[in-house]
């Protein structure tokens, strides 16, 4: 749809090997093996397999237990989703565009929806990696013990971990590629803008997490039930107000980077050492109180997601060691093929604060799950 085709998203997409004249309709689909390169469907795969999964594990865990916390999350970051990508992807659509201009461009994959905007695999990646950071956070009890807010925090961080590590590989296996020119971009740490390292990786899962848990999570805990209609309307709203948290929660950034990109840099980086230094001494502690026997978790482990965080990592290591060999002969952080590199040593720290997450729930005591009555008796109780 050449008229959609704006001059920016043409240029990021011919640099990615394809043409914004040529991309599909609403849907369009393409032969996997004659993607860009190998590393496409798989990724592809690993993320939409997970997406699927943790679906039908939202699903049985309202069937078997009563508890749509799971649906609701599922559904709250595809809400998010659908709010927050079509402007970016579409800003003259949306009457922005003196204010927004392209900001980075996908690649095409196998499926891919808006005429070549949004991959299958982007719509997938917003319920899973949501659903893995709230899970192993919810797992620890840290929403029962610290409440929602610094619950939501922890997960923001557990997410960056798990988030950053695919962010920073991103742009050398041209899976996207950001415009490098947009000031809302600025300031890059290696390939990444920080604003993504911080907002989408961070604030806006904290964000979502606080509104799942406010609205949904902390009323099953306390043995509330809810109906289908209820449900509804509580998951809109939750991907309605997760959007305005994403821009409340770096709004300190965004006012104080009116100085300038440095400036706006730093108060970026300044918002998730804070965040992050909470969540390491709160996750720290709780883990600690649990292995002591000073408390326990009530309920079953999630399996699913123990699983499957270690299938992502798993991947995601074999795709980093396929492209360590043109990292390492990148010349002023740019492939030989052309191609920007993200940064190995702060991939390495969120691969090992990601192991730490998922190995932090199998090794603590949990007891057998309550009926349904006890966790509102239990909390009466306290």
């Amino acid at each position: 749809m050449s008229d959609l085709c704006a001059p920016t998203f043409a240029e990021l997409a011919e640099r990615l090997g394809f043409s914004c004249a040529e991309a599909g309709g609403l849907v369009e689909f393409r032969n996997p093996a004659a993607l860009e390169n190998w590393t496409l469907p798989v990724l592809e795969l690993t993320i939409v397999l997970g997406s699927v999964l943790a679906l039908v594990y939202a699903i049985l865990r309202l069937r078997r237990h009563g508890d749509p916390t799971n649906l609701v999350l599922w559904f709250g970051a595809t809400a998010y989703l659908f709010v927050i990508e079509p402007p970016l992807y579409f800003p003259a659509a949306f009457g922005i565009e003196e204010h927004v201009d392209t900001m980075f461009a996908h690649n095409v994959f196998t499926v891919d929806f808006l005429w070549g905007r949004l991959p299958l695999y982007i719509v997938a990646i917003y319920p899973l990696m949501a659903t893995l950071a709230f899970e192993i956070v919810r797992m620890l009890g840290v929403f029962r013990r610290y409440g929602v807010l610094l619950g939501a925090a922890c997960v923001g961080f557990v997410h960056h971990a798990f988030y950053e590590i695919f962010d920073h590989i991103g742009p050398q296996l041209r899976w996207w590629e950001w415009s490098l020119d947009n000031p809302i971009n600025q300031p890059f740490f290696d390939s990444v803008p920080i604003p993504s390292v911080v907002v989408f990786a961070a604030l806006w899962p904290m964000s979502l997490a606080l509104c799942v848990q406010y609205f949904v999570g902390r009323h099953v805990d306390a043995g509330t039930t809810f109906t289908g209609v209820q449900l509804v309307w509580r998951t809109v709203v939750i991907g309605l107000l997760a959007s305005v948290g994403t821009f409340l929660l770096p709004l300190p950034a965004t006012v104080i980077g009116i100085a300038g990109d440095t400036v706006r840099g730093f108060v970026y980086v300044a918002e998730l050492v804070v965040l992050s230094v909470v969540a390491v001494v709160l996750l720290w502690r709780r883990w600690s109180e649990l292995r002591s026997g000073a408390s326990a978790v009530r309920g079953d482990r999630n399996a699913f997601v123990q699983w499957y965080a270690i299938v992502y990592l798993v991947v995601m290591a074999v795709l980093w060691g396929a492209a360590l060999p043109d990292y390492f002969g990148a010349v002023d952080g740019v492939t030989a093929d052309g191609d920007p590199v993200g940064s190995l040593w702060y991939t390495v720290a969120c691969f090992g604060i990601a192991i730490a997450s998922v190995v932090a729930t199998v090794t603590i005591p949990q007891v057998p799950a309550a009926p349904a009555a006890a966790p509102a008796e239990e909390s009466a109780a306290a």
